[in-house]
């Protein structure tokens, strides 16, 4: 059976070794979330974007999170009824309607965020100097392929 080192040295054995190791990664991140965080990967995917980007109207969380604008108003409507996030009418356009984070919402996101980190920080302890420092270069490459086109 060939070795990981000799499967990459292609750039197809290299996708797919990537691909497999980001997505073990993924899979185990969620394992990681705050025991208090109730929410499903997707609603948490709203909050994150909301805490990143600020405010956004539905239909560019939808865009964001590559769904039809009438499931994120449902989801949109599942946080708000929970108190994660809060509507208002867009100051531009009364038509459109902005939705942001309420404190319980950053509150949450901050939580989660906190317990994936240090999980994470546990696992980079194991790691070599080398093996972290490969890491370090590696990171902002792997932000790079995760963008849109």
């Amino acid at each position: 059976m060939p070795t990981i080192a000799n499967r990459v040295r292609s750039d197809a054995g290299l996708a797919s070794e990537l691909r497999f190791g980001v997505m073990r990664l993924r899979r185990r991140l969620a394992v990681e979330r705050h025991p208090d965080n109730e929410l499903g990967l997707a609603a948490m995917s709203v909050l994150g974007c909301l805490f990143a980007r600020g405010e956004r109207t539905i239909g560019e969380l939808a865009a964001a999170e590559g769904v039809r604008p009438p499931s994120m108003t449902r989801t949109v409507t599942a946080l708000e009824a929970d108190g994660y996030v809060a509507r208002r009418p867009d100051p531009s356009d009364g038509r459109l309607v902005v939705v942001a984070l309420t404190e319980e919402g950053r509150a949450c996101v901050l939580a989660d965020r906190a317990r994936r980190d240090a999980w994470l920080a546990r696992r980079l302890a194991d790691l070599t100097v080398e093996e972290r420092a490969v890491l370090r270069r590696a990171a902002p490459l792997l932000h790079r392929l995760a963008q849109e086109d």
